[in-house]
């Protein structure tokens, strides 16, 4: 089918390349603190992707995991679960407002797209795709014409929109269709997409095949990277390339004049002697993070999945120009050792997740035993930053923090956002059934909640890790494995 009009989504690239240009100015004039609370600049806004902050699970294609919107306001918080019978990792926003969430139902297990009403969270169009692997149509994003990129069990690209039909009622609909089936092999499945500076869609699958392709000429070009590396994160695009993290490296990758991938530079980490309690593969957990006080591009973070005699994983950060390692600095030391979250970048800050010994129900096949079996969710978030001459990275902050979702860093009120699970029993690490859950804004700064509200109670309310979105109108939006909540405050 031929290409939308790159006109009809020029005001709407302008328009968020405007807001969050005003973001980051404001952000940059405030006062830095002895750490440096300047969070500033983020990744450049993609032009093949809707706004930042709400087009990608971890915010932009960067993978930043910030946002230029606030989160709700000062008012009395309160929260609405929106009951799908479906876990709902991704739930994005486009420019026209309406959110879009990618579920997998509880039943069935075959990815489900949503359509909530911007006023209630209440779906009002679903359409269902074609069934894949675990963690197969859970990676998507909007583009600049507010569809969702998503490629499903059969192997294909599909950007699908919200439209109205005759009746004026809303509909999903397949509105493009790329085939890969000649690209990837049928036991194979993409795990996640991003779209280049070109407009050609870069994906990355489970057995490490990395791809360029491009639905305007129906090319499609690809890379296999060595032989026994795994893909089981997303993957992020900035005007320098293209980062995928396997279960033993990470890599920079940048694409010939037709598509056909190249390695730009590949560092290797320590992968540790098993998947640990609480991930999902056996490597690190994270979707690589694009930030640096520059142009928000200058490195790359990425936690490893070290288990040495110090009890501690690190964070891996790297040169984005030259795959220089710039630090390994020990992370979520007075916590679990270990993180399925792709890390917060902004300006020269990182912050770090754990998930050590959080009770995922399943995990994807050939993920092998975790070591130990289990263990208890004990929590933790790090802050670290990186010094200003670029010669290593220093620890600001360490907690036991027990983040039930990947955190997220609002650029417009200078919080951290998440979803905390609370043990039953207070001052224990274990989890149960009935453990509460939390709505939580942390000071950055200091790493302190410092507002917080009670969401739920029991399973039907557990957040599983996913990420939330700050959406317009002061509305955060946090998947869960039954459907999404809905907080805001009055």
């Amino acid at each position: 089918m031929p290409s939308a009009d790159p006109g009809r989504s020029r005001p709407r690239r302008l328009l968020a390349a405007a807001l969050t240009a005003a973001v980051i100015a404001t952000a940059a004039a405030a006062p830095a603190s002895a750490t440096d609370s300047v969070f500033a600049p983020v990744p450049p806004h993609n032009p093949y992707a809707g706004p930042d902050g709400t087009a990608t699970m971890h915010g932009d294609t960067g993978s930043s995991d910030t946002t230029p919107l606030p989160g709700p306001g000062t008012g009395t918080l309160t929260s609405k679960r929106v009951a799908l019978a479906s876990a709902c990792p991704t739930v994005l926003v486009g420019s026209d407002g309406y959110p879009v969430a990618l579920c997998t139902p509880i039943f069935g297990q075959v990815p489900t797209v949503h359509l909530p009403d911007p006023g209630d969270g209440s779906s009002i169009a679903e359409l269902a795709l074609t069934k894949g692997s675990l963690l197969g149509a859970v990676y998507a994003y909007i583009d600049q014409d507010d569809r969702l990129v998503v490629v499903d069990g059969s192997r294909s690209l599909l950007r699908i929109g919200h439209h109205r039909d005759a009746d004026d009622d809303w509909t999903l609909t397949v509105d493009q269709v790329l085939p890969l089936t000649a690209a990837i092999p049928e036991s194979d499945a993409v795990t996640g997409l991003s779209p280049d500076w070109q407009g050609r869609v870069w994906f990355a699958t489970g057995n490490g095949l990395v791809g360029t392709a491009d639905d305007r000429t129906g090319t499609v070009h690809t890379l296999q990277l060595p032989n026994g590396e795994k893909v089981a994160n997303s993957i992020s695009t900035a005007p320098q390339g293209t980062l995928v993290t396997t279960t033993q490296a990470t890599y920079l990758l940048t694409a010939d004049a037709d598509g056909t991938p190249r390695i730009s530079w590949r560092q290797p980490y320590d992968r540790g002697s098993a998947r640990k309690p609480g991930q999902l593969s056996w490597g690190s957990g994270s979707t690589p993070t694009f930030f640096g006080p520059g142009d928000g591009t200058d490195y790359v973070a990425i936690v490893d999945n070290a288990d040495n005699a110090d009890n501690a994983v690190k964070l891996q950060v790297y040169e984005t120009s030259t795959g220089r390692r710039v630090c390994s600095t020990p992370v979520l030391l007075a916590g679990g050792a270990g993180s399925e979250n792709s890390p917060i970048g902004a300006g020269r800050s990182v912050f770090v997740a754990s998930t050590y010994g959080y009770p995922y129900p399943a995990v994807p096949d050939g993920a092998g035993d975790s070591v130990p079996a289990s263990a208890d969710f004990t929590g933790g978030l790090t802050r670290v930053i990186v010094r200003a001459d670029g010669s290593g990275c220093d620890l600001v902050w360490d907690n036991t923090l027990r983040s039930a979702a990947v955190p997220k860093l609002s650029l417009a009120d200078g919080k951290l956002y998440t979803v905390l699970r609370d043990p039953l029993i207070p001052g224990t690490s274990g989890t149960s059934l009935l453990d509460p859950y939390r709505y939580a804004e942390i000071d950055p700064d200091t790493g302190k909640v410092t507002r917080s509200s009670r969401v739920g109670i029991g399973s039907l309310y557990d957040t599983l890790q996913m990420a939330g979105t700050a959406a317009p109108g002061g509305v955060y939006y946090q998947g869960t494995v039954t459907g999404v909540l809905r907080i805001t405050a009055k």
